[in-house]
């Protein structure tokens, strides 16, 4: 009688270990975070902590000069491109090409397909990035949404690397019954990848809005006032990623009664939305240089 509340006891606090062991966000990170989130920073500051990481600043002046950005002329210098993107798009980066290193490795993944799940997450955040363009969200901004977009089901992880048997049942369950992954994780686990992936994001102090996003992009209208409407953007994006089957990583349910729901709350319709299909697919294949700048990937 007690055996599924046990049972479940026990699988959280798995997914608590596993979350304890993962590694924190280097000195690097932290740094370039605090630095960042005070509005008296300066560029040449930045670069002075990052360039103590040779690796990184290898990273990012890869990634400033891949196609993903398409600038005119080559950028030679770590303090030239946070001159160029500004402090608050450098952040973004750093955060995002440290957390694929933590977690982007293919031993990360035995229920899941590695590639699929990561060419759904980079759709994700692209989508995400053209709708905050769409909506006249400042350039510096803009790159948030492309983070939380790539982010959104970090979650997952922990999941299928830790129960991958499990993990199946849950991934065939939902597509037998048509419903969503996170539903068919809490029949399985009695948890879902949303809340796992909140208590990454609050291990890694990842600030209010990435912690929403993983947490409520299933249901933005949870999530608190102010991050709301980002919300949305996310979960929109996650739908026209699934819609369109862009990589693959569990839902196979797409309602357009949600389409609908979701972009009346980002302001946009949903016809307008799925035209952006030709526009994101080669902005998709630009963004892969993410995954290929992780030491892991």
């Amino acid at each position: 009688m007690n055996e599924v509340p046990v049972l479940r006891e026990q699988r959280l606090e798995d997914i608590h270990g596993y979350i304890f062991r993962m590694p924190s966000l280097s000195t690097t990170v932290t740094k370039t975070l605090e630095i960042c989130n005070n509005p008296n920073s300066s560029p040449h500051e930045l670069s002075r902590v990052i360039s103590l990481d040779p690796v990184l600043t290898g990273q990012l002046l890869k990634l400033v000069n891949s196609a993903y950005y398409s600038l005119s002329n080559k950028v030679p210098s770590l303090t030239r491109a946070i001159i160029m993107l500004g402090l608050n798009t450098v952040k973004n980066l750093v955060l995002s090409i440290a957390i694929l290193d933590s977690l982007g490795g293919k031993k990360a993944f035995r229920a899941l397909s590695p590639n699929d799940f990561w060419t759904h997450s980079i759709c994700t955040g692209v989508v995400a990035k053209s709708l905050a363009a769409a909506k006249g969200i400042p350039l510096a901004d803009q790159e948030e949404y492309f983070v939380a977009g790539l982010l959104h089901d970090l979650g997952k992880i922990p999941l299928n690397s830790c129960f991958p048997d499990e993990y199946s049942l849950a991934l065939e369950s939902a597509g037998s019954k048509q419903d969503f992954l996170h539903q068919a994780e809490n029949r399985v686990f009695g948890m879902d990848h949303s809340g796992v992936g909140k208590m990454i994001a609050e291990k890694w102090q990842l600030g209010r809005t990435i912690i929403d996003s993983l947490l409520h992009h299933h249901d933005p209208d949870a999530a608190g006032e102010k991050t709301r409407r980002f919300v949305a953007v996310i979960a929109m994006s996650n739908f026209f990623a699934n819609f369109f089957k862009i990589g693959f990583a569990g839902n196979n349910c797409p309602d357009e009664t949600v389409a609908e729901h979701l972009a009346g709350q980002i302001g946009l319709s949903w016809a307008s939305l799925s035209g952006l299909i030709d526009v994101v697919s080669d902005d998709i294949e630009k963004a892969r240089i993410f995954l290929q700048l992780t030491k892991k990937g």
